[in-house]
């Protein structure tokens, strides 16, 4: 959550902290501030939007080739001016900005009061940059050596970012469960929480792992030491995303734009993966552990938010094609249990950033307990990566809107792949079922395509349902994850009320909602209980419910009761939620954009969760 940049070179910092943070607007925030060093400490800092800094900069001294800026989701304390970030100690020697929650600052801001320190903020964040500062002024240590010490009396999650006026051709960093990267360019160094502020620069980059602090002298270059004053040797990557892909290419919105990239997304987390003339799928990440995987006796599935409706679906594909019981969990409801977990479970943990803290902490809760973990992400060198075992890219590419649209359909590609793999190798499938199976797979992206020309229709459906309070949505089997995903994406982004439900269990409770003011969404592309389907609308219909309904081509017999019906392409049940996920995308963005809502920024929501 929130966002970090940095920058140490030749060319004047300004520029590329605001632009850095503009990038970075997408993870959600809600003030903002930079911190330039020339001489003298200049800070500037905003509540609101990256464009309200700018406007109370304007006028303002912006010298300095070295600086440091932020973007803030609040935790400790509102969003104000005074809690923005950076932080500075007293006299402003020194000054940082953190991501993350330091859990033990009270009783650390007790002990710095005592001894004369003064605070002027809410935030955990002020603490830290104070301890940093006691332990410098009593122990004349180098800033990396007090930052090395500081760090290892806090509990919790940080990434942080310090410049001192007393070293002004130093930068220090460091991070424990909340990401940083630092970008090498020629004499200059651009550090930023992803990697979004930097491609424009280099693609040369290094992910700091847990407990590591990085130090960045203007003619040293990069040293890395961990918190047990231990050296370690900077693994340099190459970026391989395009600039051209974190920008709008035309689009109105970010969402839009990757809403209609699902077509080419799908081919690119299947491309290379599965061969129609050999009838096999190659997953890398199963390669060297093809004991584990014949060994397993069940997969657990963690993950949050969109991440577990994805795992929803996997858990229908794994069970139907490979025969192999898996449970799906919350990541933040897995880490806080006792769970039973066993040395040939496979557990698979799945994130679009690779950095969700409760989906890493519940991969090392079952590191520990023996498990194999199998990660699925879309960020090449995020932390989940690096923490599982083995594991599968999306290539879904840069996704900007917070709500994820194209990251899920990557998600479900690579779970079909994987389920199709176990399958083959479980020997589950008929050679028929599997070989038709696959050729359903290969034509997702053509399907996707043709699905995606419901849009002018679902314009005018939103034009009628835009001021409605409440959704129901509704779906069977591999459609009931979808129906949870869409009544998902409507409440973050237009902020109405919507829930998803198991379409039979409609009669155990959510029934008595329904009247002539309640808009039904009925996911129906199901065959294997298309009746029961027909049922459910009957009985919403019989309540005088609106209903807007997705069905297949060539099916008729939702036209005469439903109010509205969208038909997508046939495809096998097994994938259908790619298919059917995509009108209810359009539907969001649609209603959201005739509220007048923030597409790519919904209120209170950050894209990357990686604090509590």
């Amino acid at each position: 959550m929130c966002g970090i940049v940095a920058y140490i070179g030749k060319r004047e910092a300004y520029p590329i902290l605001i632009n850095g943070l503009r990038r970075l607007e997408y993870r959600g925030y809600d003030s903002a501030g930079v911190a330039l060093l020339n001489g003298t400490l200049n800070v500037y800092k905003k509540a609101g939007k990256v464009a309200d800094l700018e406007n109370y900069i304007s006028g303002k001294s912006k010298k300095g080739s070295l600086g440091i800026g932020h973007t803030r989701w609040a935790t400790h304390g509102p969003p104000n001016d005074v809690n923005a970030h950076p932080h500075s100690s007293d006299e402003e020697r020194l000054t940082l900005v953190h991501n993350g929650i330091i859990e033990n600052y009270d009783t650390i801001k007790k002990e710095l009061s005592a001894r004369g320190h003064q605070f002027v903020s809410d935030t955990d964040t002020e603490v830290l940059v104070h301890l940093i500062d006691d332990i410098q002024q009593h122990t004349k240590a180098p800033l990396e050596e007090a930052v090395r010490l500081a760090l290892t009396q806090v509990t919790g999650a940080y990434a942080i970012v310090v410049i001192s006026q007393d070293e002004p051709e130093k930068i220090v960093c460091a991070r424990k469960s909340s990401p940083l990267v630092v970008g090498i360019g020629k004499e200059e160094y651009i550090i930023a929480s992803d990697a979004t502020p930097i491609i424009e620069h280099t693609k040369k980059v290094v992910y700091l792992d847990d407990e590591e602090v990085a130090v960045i002298c203007r003619n040293e270059g990069l040293r890395i030491k961990d918190l047990d004053n231990e050296h370690k040797t900077p693994y340099v990557q190459e970026l391989e995303w395009q600039l051209e892909r974190l920008e709008k290419g035309g689009y109105d919105h970010f969402m839009l734009k990757e809403i209609n990239e699902q077509a080419r997304s799908i081919q690119d987390s299947f491309r290379g993966r599965i061969s129609i003339e050999n009838n096999t799928v190659t997953l890398g990440g199963m390669q060297d552990f093809v004991e584990k995987f014949e060994q397993a006796q069940r997969i657990i599935i963690v993950a949050c938010g969109t991440s577990w409706h994805a795992g929803l679906v996997g858990e229908y594909l794994l069970e139907d094609l490979a025969r192999i019981p898996v449970e799906v969990e919350y990541a933040s409801e897995f880490r806080y249990r006792n769970p039973v977990i066993f040395e040939n479970d496979i557990v698979i943990a799945i994130s679009q950033s690779g950095e969700t803290a409760d989906t890493l902490a519940a991969i090392k809760l079952a590191k520990e307990k023996g498990a194999m973990i199998y990660g699925i992400c879309n960020v090449v060198g995020s932390s989940i990566s690096r923490e599982t075992h083995t594991g599968s890219y999306t290539h879904a590419g840069p996704e900007i809107g917070v709500a994820s649209t194209k990251a899920f359909t990557a998600q479900l590609t690579v779970l079909s792949l994987l389920a199709l793999a176990m399958a083959k190798q479980r020997n589950t499938l008929s050679e028929e079922k599997y070989a038709q199976l696959l050729k359903d797979l290969n034509r997702m992206p053509e399907l996707i395509s043709e699905v995606l020309k419901c849009e002018k229709q679902v314009i005018e459906i939103s034009k009628k349902y835009q001021n409605a309070e409440n959704f129901l949505y509704l779906g069977r089997g591999y459609n009931f994850p979808v129906a949870l995903e869409g009544a998902l994406k409507l409440k973050e982004i237009s902020y109405i009320h919507a829930e998803g439900y198991p379409a039979a269990e409609m009669k155990h409770g959510p029934i008595a909602l329904i009247d002539e003011n309640m808009p039904v969404v009925v996911v129906g592309t199901n065959k294997s209980a298309y009746e029961k389907i027909i049922s459910n609308v009957q009985e919403v219909k019989a309540r005088k419910g609106q209903i807007i309904a997705i069905t297949n081509e060539g099916d008729d017999e939702l036209d005469n009761i439903a109010d509205h019906v969208i038909k997508v392409p046939n495809c096998s049940e097994q994938f259908s939620p790619m298919v059917a996920t995509i009108p209810l995308q359009l539907l969001a963005y649609h209603i959201a954009l005739l509220r007048g809502c923030n597409v790519d920024q919904p209120r209170n929501l950050a894209k990357s969760v990686t604090v509590e």
